[in-house]
Parts: structure tokens; C-alpha cells; sequence
């Protein structure tokens, strides 16, 4: 089949010098413009619509009811892909997929960013991802307060969702320029993920070279995204002690700021 001979191709030559972290001082940057500090990625999932597959199909119908595949991603501040993660079962929990992945790893043993940590308040911070209330609040990874929420907790969650919002407008313009992503892919589930990380490559190359993008691509995104709308993301309430103080140094820090 011609297409995956393709897709094999650009993965194989392209994927791992594309789909890579960059410069982190430049990401960190760009993120502290944004309004959050030390940040080196947002990240999340995507359902990716398949036709039904043979085999535990039911393990592919997701929240909405229609059979997907995730594809978790961790983008810098201009929207461009880090990593990459994809096929899991649209059944499958945001977390539990992050926790099965390479990333989540590398981000535990501390060898994903280069070690640089900075002190907020009283609290040493290390270079952290930021997730939705999906993900596990962790050292490195920061995610908004839940429940009841006060002026400062909403001041984070506000500064903490404008920087999550690259990772958004990333998967909407990955699904604008390459439309197979809505077409309920017929394919085997390991040639899926290798159409899927293709996408991701050529994506990264198209936001590099300033590749002209049309608005009206979006249009038709937002129509089909009716048809296909993504499930909601489920909480978990899991958090390590050092991260909820982390996360409440920055809530102070935060404060701080707006008060001066």
C-alpha cells in the first residue's frame, strides 16, 4: 500500500529529528511570556475517529460513542509537537495512558529537560509540563485547583489555561491540514498510529517553515468536531505533597503579582 510505504519513510527519516524537544531555554521563555514560569510543554489527548476494529472492539468506543484512538501530545509555545504518544484505545483513561508512555518515564527519572530548577516562595520547582484536571498533579506536572475555587486559585487556573491553550489550538490545526484525521481511518491499528505520527511530522514541518494556513480550514474542523466531539476529560484527584506545595507556592506567587 502506497500511503503506508510513505508514512513508514517520513517516520522512519523524519519523526525522531522533527518531533523533538528543541531548545528548552526557548520554550521556558516563551512560556514565562505566557504568564507561567519554568514551563517546558503543555500536554493532552486527542480522539482520533476509526472505524470499528475487529478485535475488542468495545475497548474503542470512548465517551461520546464513537470507536477512536488517543494520540497524547506535548507541544512547546508555538504549538509545534515534542512527543508524541498514540493508539491507545479510546476507552482508556487520559492517565493511565501518560502513565504507560515514554514521557511520563523520562519525566519521573528526570531526564526529559535538562536539570533546572527555580525557587518560588520558600519551594524548589523543576521544569513541569502543564495538564488538564485529567492528569496527576506531580512536581513536574502542574494542573489546575478543582472544586471550590477562591480569587487566587482562579488567578492560577486562569494563567495555567492560557498556556494550555497551545496544545489546543495545536491538535486543531493538525486536524485542519490533515483531514484523514476525521475520516475514520481503515486501517490496522498499527498503521493508524503510523498515519497519526506522520501527521504530527509533517505538521511541525508545515508551523516551521511559516507554511500558509487557512482559516477556512478551521471552519470545516469545527463542523466536523460537531460530528465527532471529544469526551470529556474525567479527573483525577491524585496528587503528590510536593507538588500541591509547588502548586500553591506559584497560586502565591501569582498573587503577588497581580497585587503589585
Amino acid at each position: 500500500m502506497v500511503l503506508m510505504q510513505v508514512c513508514t519513510a517520513i517516520n522512519r527519516t523524519l519523526l525522531r529529528r522533527t518531533v523533538t524537544l528543541g531548545n528548552v531555554q526557548d520554550i521556558v521563555d516563551g512560556f514565562a511570556e505566557m504568564g507561567f514560569p519554568n514551563c517546558g510543554g503543555a500536554i493532552d489527548g486527542t480522539h482520533i475517529p476509526i472505524l470499528s476494529p475487529p478485535h475488542l472492539a468495545s475497548e474503542y468506543v470512548n465517551r461520546k460513542g464513537y470507536f477512536s484512538v488517543v494520540l497524547q501530545a506535548l507541544v512547546d509555545h508555538r504549538g509545534r509537537f515534542t512527543d508524541i504518544y498514540s493508539g491507545w484505545p479510546g476507552k482508556v483513561h487520559d492517565a493511565r495512558i501518560f502513565r504507560n508512555s515514554a514521557l511520563f518515564r523520562r519525566l519521573r527519572a528526570g531526564t526529559f529537560f535538562p536539570d533546572r530548577k527555580i525557587t518560588v516562595g520558600d519551594v524548589e520547582m523543576p521544569t513541569v509540563i502543564l495538564g488538564d484536571p485529567a492528569y496527576p498533579l506531580m512536581p513536574w506536572l502542574m494542573k489546575p485547583y478543582t472544586g471550590k475555587l477562591d480569587r487566587s486559585k482562579d488567578r492560577f487556573n486562569y494563567r495555567l489555561s492560557r498556556c494550555r491553550m497551545t496544545v489546543e489550538c495545536a491538535f486543531g490545526r493538525l486536524k485542519a491540514r490533515w483531514r484523514c484525521l476525521y475520516g475514520k481511518l481503515d486501517l490496522g491499528e498499527s498503521s493508524i498510529s503510523a498515519v497519526i505520527s506522520t501527521c504530527c511530522t509533517l505538521h511541525n514541518i508545515c508551523e516551521g517553515k511559516g507554511e500558509r494556513f487557512s482559516e477556512e480550514w478551521t471552519s470545516e474542523v469545527r463542523r466536523l468536531e460537531d460530528e465527532f466531539a471529544q469526551p470529556e476529560s474525567r479527573a483525577t484527584r491524585e496528587a503528590q505533597e510536593r507538588a500541591s506545595r509547588i502548586r500553591d507556592a506559584l497560586r502565591e506567587q501569582f498573587d503577588a503579582e497581580s497585587q503589585q
